[in-house]
């Protein structure tokens, strides 16, 4: 029997993009590593990653996508609705989690005709760890946010620290951390303080088969959070790789490699930025899925400008909402105008290309709704952060960026809810005072932002370091590699004794 050395690794990412891209990344990164990956997905998911990977197919590395249809029409929606960031309602996130599930068996298939080595699936995908036991492989839990936020999560999810409770704004401390940290019960998921049945079940099964995984892998880096990193190793007895920065190591694995596209002429954006003085301007971004209310645009806008300081703001809309009247769409047009004439500020409308835009020098600072992959982009380049998190994990990542790394401001003092971005309603509101405040801490020339700056500048450079060979997270990518092959050649002796 012939023993084929060159791993071949299934990836399944889950379809929204704070998921998907850093689990692209990591596919990428292992077939650059000697890895065959295979990334499984559907159609409108796949055509937003095609480019990259067929760049690197003609770059010689083994990695291809492998596509398998959507049921769109089967469970009520549009051709090309196959991606969380779509869902403008909760109605339409669970058809998309239904399409999903229809889609288990046909991919429990492809593991085995695929012939996969090991599995690398999505936290969202519990039923993998029972396919990967059948085929007798190991199946690797993808995390796709900081190991703070999933130990933060396990001793809530165990402790429930939060209950009984006078109100939802009392504080309470997250017991068994290496920290002290509050948290309020009010920034917890809504699903955690009203104790629905159904999330907690499935919530039950992703963390059931966690634990049950051959090991864990992390978008993260060991000198970014290791208290909490070997915390982790300690508490869920599996082993666990951070091989992050995921993002910030594939584009300087590619930067300086030939590409065939033509330069697209100089947006207007970049014109504005390369007329800034360095550190100068603040990006403002709330990820792929958040439409905030009018009302909450509103004030965001007067505390951009109250604060006197450049800014360059991402607004994604709102389609289809009453809160989008025309007196709100004519104050942000006729805003957008005034911000121009007095080379203030600049709007974006739905989709910017965030880390060209980190990436430059007259950029100082960043509004970050907290997710972690916005965290790392503006850590590669050394960013201090303004924090407003709104939903899942995000406000355990500001804890981490304010509290203990010490590289962020809250955006708003006291009570702040855990919402998903479709309920957000003018209640929520976060004031302009307290914007323009926040603001001017930032990017102001006081101690605290200096400070800032530094500690964010030092962890740049330690990302750097661990994604160059030698450093940490290069070193746990190639030892993952060689015990996985180890693996695979160790099940193939026993398979080829049984045959003989």
């Amino acid at each position: 029997m012939k023993m084929e050395s060159q791993l071949n690794i299934i990836f399944l990412p889950y379809p929204t993009p704070g998921h998907m891209i850093p689990m692209v990344d990591s596919a990428r990164l292992f077939a650059r590593h000697g890895a065959s990956s295979t990334i499984i997905t559907t159609p409108a998911n796949a055509s937003t990653f095609q480019k990259a990977i067929d760049t690197d197919f003609e770059l010689g590395y083994s990695i291809r996508i492998h596509v398998i249809p959507f049921p769109a029409s089967q469970v009520g929606l549009p051709e090309g609705v196959e991606n969380i960031k779509d869902a403008a309602s909760l109605e339409i996130m669970s058809k998309i989690g239904r399409g999903l599930y229809m889609l288990r068996d046909q991919i429990v298939v492809l593991f085995h005709d695929l012939n996969a080595d090991c599995l690398v699936t999505d936290m969202l995908y519990p039923w993998t760890v029972d396919s990967a036991e059948k085929l007798g492989i190991p199946r690797l839990y993808f995390y796709s946010s900081s190991y703070f936020s999933s130990c933060a999560n396990h001793s809530v999810r165990k402790n429930r620290p939060h209950d009984g409770l006078e109100s939802d704004t009392c504080k309470f401390s997250i017991p068994d951390l290496p920290h002290k940290i509050e948290m309020t019960a009010l920034q917890l998921e809504e699903w955690k303080r009203t104790k629905s049945d159904t999330n907690a079940q499935f919530f039950d099964a992703v963390y059931e088969a966690e634990k049950r995984s051959y090991g864990a892998l992390y978008n993260s880096f060991h000198e970014l959070e290791s208290d909490y990193e070997e915390h982790y190793k300690s508490t869920m007895g599996i082993k666990v790789w951070s091989i992050g920065p995921v993002a910030a190591w594939i584009n300087n694995t590619i930067k300086g490699q030939k590409h065939d596209h033509v330069e697209e002429l100089e947006p207007e954006w970049l014109k504005w930025l390369n007329s800034m003085k360095n550190d100068s301007v603040l990006y403002v971004s709330f990820g792929s899925l958040t439409r905030l209310p009018n009302a909450q645009l509103v004030e965001i806008a007067h505390g951009l400008e109250n604060s006197g300081h450049n800014f360059i703001w991402v607004i994604r809309k709102r389609e289809n909402d009453d809160d989008d009247d025309d007196d709100g769409d004519s104050f942000l047009h006729d805003f957008e105008v005034r911000m121009r004439e007095g080379n203030q500020g600049y709007i974006i409308w739905n989709w910017a290309p965030q880390l060209r835009i980190l990436e430059h020098s007259s950029i100082g600072g960043i509004v970050t709704h907290c997710g972690w992959n916005s965290i790392l982009e503006s850590l590669s380049v050394g960013l201090p952060m303004i924090t407003w998190p709104l939903f899942a994990e995000q406000f355990y990542n500001e804890k981490l960026l304010v509290d203990m790394l010490k590289i962020g401001v809250a955006a708003a003092a006291g009570v702040k809810e855990n919402k998903l971005w479709m309920n957000l309603g003018e209640e929520d509101v976060v004031k302009r005072d307290m914007i323009t405040n926040a603001v001017k801490v930032l990017m102001g020339s006081g101690e605290e932002s200096m400070e800032m700056r530094k500690r964010a500048k030092k962890l740049s450079d330690a990302g750097k370091k661990a994604t160059e060979e030698g450093g940490t997270s290069y070193n746990n990518l190639i030892q993952l590699i060689d015990e996985l092959k180890s693996f695979k050649l160790s099940r193939e002796v026993s398979k080829s004794k049984l045959e003989n």
